[in-house]
């Protein structure tokens, strides 16, 4: 099978379970810029979007060469996790980097809670997709 046949027929879809922690820790994390007890420095922006920018590129070259090598379909829910997390979290990078952030600003801390939630996509579609490979290799 080649990766262009996205129909996943496993049973090691986690990709659920990543969006819905995401989402709870882009909560919690706006949350907690609101309320002042967690700061968000310009380094720790560069810290993720150099993240980000590093997974995109792994992301660029494994799918490459996944598809010549005949990979198990039940990698393109992984993988689409991948990419939207690694391009939301490069985007909202840029953009608080640009923007500047409030520390008890309603609109700071929703990006940062957008922010967190793109980065902690990324993370935990990593996780998916590394099961993914270990259960579904066919």
């Amino acid at each position: 099978m080649s990766m262009l046949n996205c129909n996943c027929n496993c049973r090691c879809n986690c990709v659920l379970v990543a969006v819905i922690a995401s989402v709870v820790v882009g909560i919690v994390t706006a949350f907690l810029q609101i309320a002042g007890t967690i700061t968000v420095t310009p380094v720790f922006l560069w810290v993720v979007l150099g993240i980000a920018v590093v997974y995109l590129g792994v992301l660029t070259v494994s799918t490459a060469l996944a598809r010549r090598s005949g990979t198990s379909a039940c990698l393109c829910s992984a993988l689409n996790a991948l990419l939207i997390g690694a391009l939301g979290a490069i985007l909202f990078a840029i953009v608080l980097l640009a923007v500047g952030i409030v520390a008890t600003s309603v609109l700071s801390a929703v990006l940062v809670g957008i922010l967190l939630f793109f980065f902690a996509l990324t993370l935990t579609s990593t996780a998916c997709f590394v099961r993914s490979l270990a259960d579904c290799g066919e």
